[in-house]
């Protein structure tokens, strides 16, 4: 099993928790319930500690060096990133009530919730503090650490991010797929899986229908920026994209997007400097599934999808997605904040969330590393008519 990705894990996870959960006694299925219960409450304490790990030294670093180039990079990857989840929510919100059941859940029980057995005991496990805190504490604490002379602040909190990057790759990340299965076994013997996995199957396909559309809307732009033809751009791309569907891994797939992006004749400068940066900042695909797979979750309990809700989450996201480490998942588990601040989202949502997002986050990490080759093009073509 350690040597399997975390994909092959989570499916085989869905598959062993369907099985076990199909015929099992309650005793197995409780037992099951109160790892669900110990690990989800670990991952609430968690969560304030990844925002600040992440979040505060990425303002901090974010705030130095390259001045004028960083601050155009940044903004054409945060619009890029609120536009791609903007999209996504107004495809989500037209497509999902024709193939999805909405309220699905909540047709059999006032509170799907209800269905679920509930574990033997628990162990509360309160976060040090609540989400929003963390947030602007972490915000505070980076732009602090920008604009002071000294770099004290910064290197303890990038050892803050160290620390919290190995309790994720090597506690969080290894138990989540136990996890899964134990909340699958539950929705499985509570009779709710099987609409969840047609959920699966459908919205797998629009997302990576949305992931393919968008890249074609960010070169079309790239190319009028880089009075380039965007789909010689896009074709030259195509290693990047498929290389960051083998490693999951913005970081991991940094040379091969580094060199696609010179064959594009971007600047070597440009270059060098924006496509490293974006593979920490511009996470558009992961946008994308995060808005449609919580949409999802949200319509089949019943929960309101309306442009109010959503577009503030989307706004945050764009900020927190610079939390999101480099391992696989990362992006989710960055997110989970938001998810249970700002959409309300309980132990179980965010369970069916990880493993929706889980399940194509290979293909959302290759539509962000080949969006930054467009953020790059674009990034030279305003540097170019600055200086001209």
């Amino acid at each position: 099993m350690k040597r399997l990705g975390l994909l092959p894990k989570v499916i085989i996870a869905i598959i062993l928790g369907i099985l076990i959960g199909s015929i099992s006694p309650e005793a197995v299925i409780k037992a099951l319930a109160t790892y669900s219960g110990l690990f989800g409450n670990f991952l609430g304490f968690a969560i304030p500690l990844i925002i600040i790990g992440f979040i505060a030294p990425g303002i901090g670093e974010l705030g130095k060096g390259a001045g004028k180039l960083l601050g155009l990079t940044s903004a054409v990857a945060y619009g890029s990133t609120i536009i791609a989840g903007t999209i996504a929510y107004l495809v989500s919100s037209g497509l999902f009530p024709n193939i999805l059941e909405v309220g699905g859940l909540t047709k059999t029980f006032a509170n799907p919730e209800e269905a679920l057995v509930q574990p033997y005991f628990s162990v509360d496990m309160p976060p040090i503090m609540g989400v929003m805190t963390a947030l602007l504490l972490a915000f505070t604490l980076g732009l602090g650490a920008s604009v002071i002379k000294g770099d004290s602040l910064q290197r303890v909190m990038v050892d803050l991010r160290e620390i919290v990057e190995k309790m994720i790759s090597s506690v969080i990340i290894p138990l989540l797929p136990y996890h899964i299965l134990s909340v699958f076994a539950n929705l499985t013997y509570g009779g709710q899986v099987s609409m969840i996995l047609s959920v699966f199957a459908k919205v797998f396909v629009i997302i990576i229908a949305m992931h393919l559309l968008y890249l074609v809307i960010q070169y079309i732009v790239a190319g009028q920026f880089g009075r380039k033809n965007p789909f010689v751009l896009l074709k030259n791309m195509m290693p990047a994209y498929f290389t960051a569907i083998g490693t999951q891994s913005s970081a991991a797939t940094i040379p091969v997007t580094l060199r696609q992006t010179k064959e594009n004749k971007v600047t070597d400068k440009i270059a060098d400097f924006v496509i490293p940066l974006c593979a920490t900042i511009h996470l558009s695909g992961s946008t994308i599934t995060l808005v449609s797979c919580s949409m999802a979750v949200m319509m089949l309990n019943g929960m309101s999808t309306s442009f109010s809700v959503m577009f503030p989450f989307i706004l945050m996201l764009g900020i927190t997605m610079v939390a999101a480490p480099g391992v696989p998942g990362g992006a989710v588990m960055a997110a989970l904040g938001l998810l249970e601040s700002m959409l309300g989202f309980s132990t179980t949502l965010t369970s069916l969330m990880i493993a929706l997002y889980i399940a194509q986050d290979s293909f959302g990490t290759a539509c962000n590393v080949t969006g930054d080759g467009a953020i790059a093009v674009i990034t030279d073509g305003l540097s170019k008519s600055k200086a001209a």
